[in-house]
């Protein structure tokens, strides 16, 4: 994968594409940049039928440190206004129809937090750090922190960490359901291409839905979300790749899945 990218390292693991978030001389901050060039692989990566899964990284020592300030410093009202500023690239992630991992390392602070976030989960290393800390520099998140923390975490753990900006361990991140699981270190990237390439060997169609029906939980009333589940769950029945998965299941063998 040999995209022009300043940015970005893409690599590929089989099915599961690796992108790196690649600024260490920054800690890897958001730049406009940065944003825009994730925006582009996520486009690229999305159209390509031989990806199933992503994997979004940093450096051992910084998923993504946040916003870049130096951007940010001289922003007027008007100008950021006019230039959807902050929401205009950033939620490419989240509208993306395979799933993506977050393997975070390091600090995972403000807009890093954020961008984690907006991935399906989050992998956390035992060294990953997560916060909101905007409120120290006289703001307030701005890329969803302030909604989708609290529907990670609860009103009381959120409302601390926006307001204070204290930073959270991997360990705490996990307990209180950031995280869905803290592993070694070395064993991020592993753990997170492995989670990839299970995901990848199931059925296309049905990833996609329950990927498309757990993010729709936090939006919709519980009825509402019942009765979507049970219309994806019965269209599932009229696919190829429901018939070979219980034909598979009762015949003791491994199914192959075509995506149809």
């Amino acid at each position: 994968m040999t995209e022009p990218y300043t940015c970005l390292l893409l690599e590929r693991d089989g099915p599961v594409a690796i992108v790196r978030l690649n600024r260490p001389e920054a800690l890897n901050a958001l730049s406009d940049t940065l944003m825009n060039e994730l925006s582009a692989a996520i486009d690229s990566l999305e159209a390509d039928e031989a990806i199933a899964c992503i994997v979004l990284t940093g450096s051992e020592k910084a998923f993504a440190a946040g916003a870049d300030i130096r951007e940010m410093a001289g922003q007027g009202y008007a100008e950021a206004y006019r230039g959807n500023f902050i929401t205009r690239n950033w939620e490419r992630v989240v509208h993306c129809r395979k799933p993506v991992i977050a393997a975070v390392a390091g600090y995972a602070l403000g807009g890093g937090c954020e961008l984690a976030m907006m991935c399906d989960f989050i992998l956390a290393a035992d060294n990953a750090r997560f916060g909101q800390p905007e409120i120290n520099l006289g703001i307030v998140p701005g890329a969803g922190g302030t909604q989708r923390l609290t529907r990670a975490l609860g009103k009381a753990k959120a409302m601390e960490m926006v307001l204070t900006g204290r930073m959270i361990d991997a360990a705490e991140a996990e307990r209180c359901g950031l995280a869905s699981r803290v592993v070694p270190l070395a064993e991020l990237l592993p753990e997170a291409i492995k989670a990839g390439r299970t995901i990848a060997g199931l059925s296309p169609m049905a990833v996609a839905m329950a990927k498309e029906l757990v993010g729709a939980a936090f939006e919709t009333p519980l009825a509402q979300g019942i009765a979507l589940e049970r219309r994806m769950f019965q269209s599932l029945f009229g696919l190829e790749d429901q018939k070979e998965g219980m034909a598979a299941f009762l015949e003791k063998r491994k199914p192959v899945f075509k995506g149809r």
